[in-house]
């Protein structure tokens, strides 16, 4: 189980981003949490198995078809034991 904290850069807000990214991760039964920051970027922290994870990000840098992820750092974590789900944060 691993936990990552991820930025993404590019046309990612006001094009159903957090949405598409919410929708995935709960696909994946991931868990965590999306938001838009104030320099038109969107954070996220998600947590789940290594290779689920993988797969997610795979997905995340293809974005939803209106998006253009242009870049994206991310970072481990310390685990997050009592989340239950993957939300929109506003």
């Amino acid at each position: 189980m691993l936990r990552y904290y991820m930025r993404v850069f590019g046309r990612v807000q006001g094009v159903g981003f957090r949405y598409f990214v919410q929708y995935t991760a709960s696909l994946l039964n991931l868990t965590g949490w999306v938001r838009n920051l104030d320099d038109d970027s969107v954070d996220m922290e998600v947590q789940g198995q290594e290779e689920v994870l993988n797969a997610f990000i795979n997905k995340i840098r293809k974005g939803n078809g209106f998006s253009s992820v242009e870049d994206f750092s991310i970072h481990k974590l310390p685990l997050v034991d009592e989340e239950k789900n993957f939300k929109i944060k506003y």
